[in-house]
């Protein structure tokens, strides 16, 4: 962790708390129990660490280089600038192959001596799935990786760079110190049926996301809402908003937040000490949502990751 972050001011801070949650990553069968605030303060950083392990990956944020739109037909790719996929000179020939995109489905066909490879294992002609159908077809070239991923009717090719520079210099992450009023006890507003909501991104583009329900929380009194979302193949549920710190001190599109599914009392634990930012905070090559109109609160949430402008 750099030394920015909250390794040296957690521990004043936390010897305050008296009652705290695991979190996110431990449900609580009775969320207003008692925990040992040393075990939180371990948990929170394990997370924190965990966080950077990921963003500092040879898979992780920091090693995007590229993304670009796939048109229908032809879509060739190499170093060389005529190609309508221009990849990093040295790294790649200057014609590699083609992705061709009909229908929604895209074949890769790649020149024999490309040195293109996918599973460990040399490929000149492949069938690529995208990331929209579970794990994507990873393609690989050296120190470089790309595979396809579909956002809203848009098919495109992400490539990542594990020698990205970016990646090496990359100083950490800086947090806010936890506090106890920031583990907050949601009461969850079930949808019936779940709602299909539309959520746009960075890039303009909009999904149809669904939306289980509403959790509302207080903090100093006053009622809130955020709406959540559950994401395909997980049943965490997962919020994306944004507060009066946005834009100033954390991330101007707003963070997001994972919080196990209501327990049987319809309660929800969330730890906005564990609130985070997208991809997009790190790397201009991600399709992060933005927060809908209703997860826009009017209050300053001091807690979880701020932002250090990357």
């Amino acid at each position: 962790m750099s030394s920015r972050n909250i390794s040296s001011r957690s521990t004043a801070c936390l010897a305050a708390l008296a009652l705290v949650a695991l979190g996110a990553c431990a449900r609580m069968a009775t969320p207003t129990a008692e925990l040992d605030s040393a075990a939180y303060e371990r948990e929170l950083e394990e997370w924190k660490a965990k966080r950077l392990a990921g963003l500092k990956s040879e898979d992780g944020w920091l090693t995007l280089i590229g993304l670009f739109w796939l048109r229908e037909g032809e879509n060739r790719f190499g170093s060389d600038p005529s190609n309508e996929i221009v990849l990093p000179e040295g790294k790649f020939p200057p014609f590699a192959g083609t992705l061709h995109l009909a229908g929604g489905a895209v074949r890769l066909e790649a020149k024999p001596d490309a040195g293109i490879r996918s599973g460990g294992q040399p490929v000149t002609a492949l069938d690529l799935r995208s990331d929209a159908d579970g794990p994507p077809t990873v393609l690989e070239l050296g120190s470089l990786s790309f595979h396809v991923v579909r956002r809203g009717e848009r098919l495109g090719l992400r490539v990542k760079d594990r020698e990205n520079p970016a990646r090496a210099e990359f100083k950490g992450t800086d947090y806010y110190p936890p506090q106890r009023k920031w583990l907050v006890t949601a009461r969850f507003e079930p949808y019936d049926p779940p709602k299909r909501v539309p959520i746009l991104n960075v890039l303009g583009m909009e999904t149809e996301e669904t939306a289980p329900g509403a959790l509302a929380f207080e903090v100093d009194g006053r009622e809130y809402r955020l709406q959540a979302l559950r994401e395909k193949g997980n049943e965490q549920l997962f919020i994306i908003f944004a507060d009066q710190t946005s834009g100033k001190e954390t991330y101007g599109a707003g963070r997001y937040l994972y919080a196990d599914p209501p327990g049987a009392d319809g309660r929800v634990r969330l730890d906005f000490n564990r609130a985070y930012s997208p991809p997009c905070a790190f790397t201009r090559y991600a399709t992060c949502p933005l927060p809908p109109a209703q997860n826009r609160l009017p209050l300053r949430i001091e807690a979880g990751e701020r932002y250090l402008g990357h």
